[in-house]
C-alpha cells in the first residue's frame, strides 16, 4: 500500500533504505500521525490526525534558551514539539499552548514518534504479542489496526 505524505512524498514500503529497485527515494522530511485520544480545543472539536516534520538542530537549540525550559528541563518537549508539528486537525496553528494543553497519553505519544522519526529515521517500531512473544513491526505513523 502507498499513501501520498503531505507533500506529495509516497510513504510505505517504497521508502525504505535504498528504495524498490536501487531507484533512491526523495528525503521524507514530514510524517503523519494519528493521536490516540485527540486535542480537544476551546470549543469541543477533537483533534486527532496532524503530521510533523523532521527537526532541525535549530529546533533543539532554541528551547534551551527558553526561560520555562531552563526553570524546568521537562518542559522542553512541549516547547520542541510546538515548534515541529506542522498540523492538528483544522487547527490553524500548533504550538506549544497547544501541546501544553494535550492529554498526557498523546504527549507520550507524540514523544515517542519524535524519537522515532529523527533518531531512527523511520516510523516503525519492534514489538513483541505479549501472549505468544512473537516479535514483528508496527507502523505509527497514522496507520489504523487491520490496514495494510
Amino acid at each position: 500500500m502507498r499513501r501520498e505524505g503531505p507533500a506529495g512524498v509516497a510513504s510505505g514500503a517504497a521508502n525504505a533504505p535504498g528504495g524498490a529497485a536501487g531507484v533512491r527515494e526523495p528525503l521524507r522530511t514530514e510524517f503523519e500521525f494519528e493521536l490516540p485520544r485527540g486535542f480537544v480545543d476551546e470549543s469541543g472539536t477533537v483533534h486527532r490526525n496532524g503530521a510533523m516534520r523532521l527537526a532541525t538542530a535549530r529546533d533543539e537549540l532554541v528551547p534551551l534558551r527558553d526561560v520555562r525550559v531552563r526553570e524546568n528541563p521537562a518542559y522542553l518537549s512541549v516547547v520542541l514539539l510546538g515548534r515541529v508539528i506542522t498540523r492538528l486537525g483544522t487547527l490553524g496553528a500548533v504550538h506549544d499552548g497547544t501541546v501544553e494543553n494535550m492529554f498526557a497519553s498523546d504527549l507520550a505519544f507524540l514523544q515517542d514518534f519524535y524519537r522515532q522519526i529523527n533518531a531512527e529515521g523511520h516510523t516503525r517500531a519492534a514489538v513483541a504479542c505479549p501472549h505468544c512473544e512473537e516479535s514483528f513491526e508496527v507502523e505509527l505513523a497514522g496507520s489504523r489496526l487491520g490496514e495494510s
